[in-house]
């Protein structure tokens, strides 16, 4: 295990001096606001289960997607075409966030979202950090997706869908948004194949640093963004 030392910045987290091979750099701390956006602008994000401590995490190699290089699949393609989804911003984020948490998903059992995870991003969403992009289906909701905005980056946490298709329409709507405001990167954290098919890439730590750095530089669009989506759906 890697030397521990405490951080003050970071409200009790526990900061190692060189992070582990698997991306594990500190224990402990909480998820309070001013936590949350000292951990992201520095490239952490909290990952654990229910009964652990707080872990938080910074990969290596990283995996992200720029929107540029965004893969349309044709499958993806004519679900888009066929218009049988809606899509929304920011209007039940609540409800995203605990869909993601409860929803089964195949070869896993339990969740890393736990209750006090979701406490503490609805309360960074309500302070305007944390977003949900959102899939329906005559009225309700069957999909969608969820993450945090600093500058010109986007972290995605978690999504989840109820039918076929529906997180990932959230997903291009995601990268429509970020492509519309020029945002750098979507964070996309562990390299998966699924993420390597619509044009992900992994990139050393260090280098992602540098393009959060970037990306930082730029203002927070902070709030919610339900008029900005509107705006680029012409509505």
């Amino acid at each position: 295990m890697a030397i521990i030392a405490f951080d003050p910045e970071y409200e009790g987290m526990l900061i190692s001096k060189q992070a582990e091979e698997a991306g594990l750099v500190g224990i402990g701390g909480n998820l309070s606001i001013k936590s949350l956006l000292s951990a992201y602008s520095s490239g952490l994000f909290p990952w654990y289960t229910e009964g652990e401590p707080i872990m938080w995490w910074s990969p290596d190699p990283r995996t992200l997607l720029i929107p540029e290089k965004f893969k349309l699949s044709h499958s993806l393609r004519q679900t888009l075409r066929k218009n049988k989804f809606q899509v929304t911003v920011d209007t039940v984020f609540p409800q995203v966030i605990n869909a993601c948490r409860v929803t089964p998903r195949k070869d896993q059992t339990g969740t890393w979202i736990t209750s006090e995870v979701e406490k503490a991003y609805t309360s960074f969403h309500k302070a305007g950090y944390a977003h949900s992009f959102e899939t329906w289906f005559e009225g309700k909701l069957v999909g969608g997706l969820y993450g945090v905005s600093l500058g010109k980056a986007f972290f995605g946490e978690s999504m989840f869908h109820h039918m076929t298709d529906a997180s990932k329409v959230a997903f291009y709507y995601l990268v429509q948004f970020a492509l519309h405001h020029g945002f750098l990167f979507i964070d996309a954290q562990m390299k998966t194949e699924h993420l390597l098919s619509l044009g992900a890439e992994t990139i050393p730590r260090a280098e992602f640093l540098k393009v959060l750095q970037s990306a930082l530089q730029w203002p927070t669009i902070k709030g919610k963004w339900t008029k900005y989506f509107q705006e680029i759906q012409g509505k």
